[in-house]
């Protein structure tokens, strides 16, 4: 009976062991992903904000030294800017209706492709911001991300049921922020600003949690195709957190031109 415990007790280590191993290799993967992806935004939002000139050329002015090309005026002073608002908000809920028929592969490209069109969208801020208070701003989302995206996956304590509060917290928030779209209200848009900087953070933590115990749960039963999946839609969640993160502490530290 001893050696056959003992035997149990040596399996049951391997299995945690390798479900240690499987683990950090998934995070590995979902930090991965999204840190290209925001490579990518970044990269599409400096691009396309360069359609932002400082000499006078035959261009729109849009501030004491700065101007859009003409390219820049089809994009931003046109009812194409409002496609390439909501696009990315279009394709997220398509990402989670379509990834279960989408090969990993194929996911993996569609979420790229939402962070080129989220760089698009994001670029604007190039136009209002400095470009210091942008990189400084980014800096602190990156450490704050880090920290509580740490804390959610180090914690022992069971944060789940944050979930149905800090959905409710954002549906609310994008009511509010549709209404003062109405309002422009620099008060509302500060309350706006500060909740949403919670409900983020909240979620930065959450949705690490989620993502380790989803694999856990999943650890015996999981196959390759539904692993790259679930790193992909993990990525998603917290490369969503990220930007949401930076945009709202934007409105707090960002210096307008």
């Amino acid at each position: 009976m001893a050696d056959y415990n003992t035997i149990r007790a040596g399996q049951a280590g391997v299995r945690t062991a390798q479900i240690d191993e499987g683990l950090r290799a998934h995070m590995n993967k979902v930090y991965g992903t999204m840190s290209v992806g925001m490579l990518i935004t970044g990269l599409a939002a400096w691009a396309i904000s360069g359609l932002a000139v400082t000499d006078v050329p035959t261009a729109a002015q849009i501030g004491a030294d700065k101007y859009l090309t003409g390219l820049g005026q089809a994009i931003y002073a046109s009812p194409l800017k409002w496609v390439i608002m909501f696009a990315p908000l279009i394709m997220v809920f398509a990402f989670g209706a379509v990834i279960n028929k989408l090969s990993a592969a194929a996911a993996q490209i569609y979420f790229y492709g939402f962070a080129t069109l989220m760089g698009l969208s994001l670029s604007s801020i190039f136009l209002v911001f400095t470009g210091i208070s942008i990189v400084q701003t980014f800096l602190i989302t990156a450490i704050a991300f880090a920290g509580l995206s740490l804390w959610g996956y180090t914690t022992k304590k069971d944060i789940s049921g944050w979930g149905s509060f800090l959905i409710m917290g954002l549906i609310g928030l994008i009511v509010a922020s549709i209404v003062n779209i109405f309002l422009a209200s620099p008060a509302v848009m500060f309350a706006i600003s500060i909740i949403g900087v919670l409900i983020f953070a909240g979620l930065t933590a959450y949705d690490t949690q989620k993502i380790k115990t989803d694999y856990i749960q999943h650890a015996q039963s999981m196959d390759s195709e539904w692993l790259a999946k679930s790193a992909i839609m993990g990525a998603l969640n917290l490369y969503l957190d990220f930007i949401n993160l930076f945009m709202f502490l934007l409105q707090f530290l960002g210096n307008r031109e």
